[in-house]
């Protein structure tokens, strides 16, 4: 690595989501660090967000622009995406071709869909890990309503994990609300939520798992548990050889780390995740942080922050001739929302369920924003998140 007293330390971020966004920040303050942040996108997805995107919420909550995150900051945006690493010459090719240098490199890729091979799934299912996937699903719902004059009426989410307990909970309201709009009439309303595992967020003390599965058939969703996907088609999901019918299945069950680390060789640990020594280097100066390195609480946004800071302070140190700390994993608060005004919140040892626990979400929520940005534009994002979408012009009326 470039020392103080010596040119600038250039420094490359392969990743604009929670975790690559933040080292970027943090790493603006300090004015010896040659800041390059790669991204693909020209905005930055708020994931907590984006079931509140599908369903009806303003897309401001889940997306901000760059452009906007770093206004007056001394960093160099590139629009592109990592295709292969030159480790000696230390050296990054993107798929537009160009070549990006650098002194330290650090990884923040983020994960994306796996179907497993489940035939079908991937043509017939809808997904909301990106702002485009969660507007492609609400547009689906509207087009139903306009097209045909009802919904689908059998709505099936696979995964009971954060984003398919959240999707399913909101969707009962949210598509009573979009029918009502329309001028229809109620009629009955199927939401099948599908989990592999015997119990939804199967990681999560048991106790949190029974209180989420209550609220959740109180809404009027129907579990079924320990049942195995085995195919999709235009009309039907296959569990457990037996066809659930519906138009509208939603995938949120599997993700699996980028490709970029197996097509450039990089050692995994556990989960398929890359493996990192206590400062989260894979390499000397190649950092990986967030859901791509094997760490205790990887997958967590929180985490992804967390990893963050600890990596830009330590490279901070570096620079002042200080030894750098090792790595100590921090628990997440976990917190899940099920439907309107009610979330599950773990904290520690501490359980929270209800109004209380969405009141705490709504304030993470505040403070997820202003990870990134001052107060007053953090603010015009997070209050979004109360507001309905516009696109529909019908809805809005």
């Amino acid at each position: 690595m470039v020392m103080a007293n010596a040119k600038k330390t250039k420094i490359l971020i392969l990743g604009g989501g929670f975790g690559g966004l933040k080292t970027a920040l943090e790493l603006t303050k300090n004015s010896n660090f040659n800041v390059t942040l790669l991204s693909k996108h020209d905005d930055f997805r708020y994931y907590p967000a984006l079931y509140e995107a599908a369903t009806g919420g303003n897309l401001l909550a889940a997306r901000i622009p760059l452009a906007e995150i770093f206004k007056d900051k001394p960093v160099n945006i590139i629009a592109d995406t990592a295709k292969s690493l030159d480790r000696t010459k230390r050296k990054i090719t993107g798929v537009s071709g160009k070549q990006y240098s650098y002194d330290v490199l650090i990884i923040a890729l983020g994960v994306v869909t796996n179907y497993f091979g489940i035939k079908g799934l991937e043509k017939y299912s809808f997904g909301i890990k990106t702002v485009d996937e969660a507007e492609k699903l609400r547009d689906h719902i509207h087009k139903q309503l306009l097209d045909d004059g009802r919904p689908d009426l059998n709505y099936v989410v696979i995964g009971g994990g954060p984003t398919g307990i959240e999707l399913a909970g909101a969707l009962p309201a949210y598509i009573r609300h979009v029918a009502r709009k329309h001028g229809l009439s109620e009629r009955p309303l199927n939401i099948d939520l599908v989990e592999a595992a015997p119990r939804v967020t199967p990681r999560m003390p048991r106790p949190y798992s029974t209180a989420v599965q209550k609220r959740l058939r109180q809404l009027g969703i129907k579990l079924y548990l320990g049942q195995a996907v085995q195919a999709a088609t235009a009309d039907s999901l296959m569990v457990n050889d037996k066809p659930l019918d519906s138009h509208t299945v939603i995938w949120t069950a599997g993700v699996t780390n980028n490709p970029f680390f197996g097509q450039n060789k990089f050692e995994f640990g556990g989960h398929g995740k890359v493996k990192v020594n206590e400062f989260l280097q894979a390499e000397p100066d190649i950092y990986i942080i967030g859901d791509n390195a094997d760490t205790e609480y990887s997958g967590m946004a929180q985490t992804a922050l967390y990893d963050a800071s600890f990596v830009a302070d330590n490279l901070k140190r570096q620079l002042e001739g200080k030894q750098m700390r090792a790595y100590r994993a921090k628990k997440p608060i976990y917190v899940i929302p099920v439907g309107p005004d009610w979330a599950a919140v773990l904290w520690n040892r501490t359980h929270i369920y209800g109004r209380l626990g969405w009141v705490l979400r709504s304030a993470a929520d505040l403070r997820g924003y202003r990870d990134y940005e001052p107060w007053w534009p953090a603010s015009k994002h997070w209050v979004a998140e109360f507001e309905t979408e516009k696109a529909c012009q019908i809805c809005a009326q």
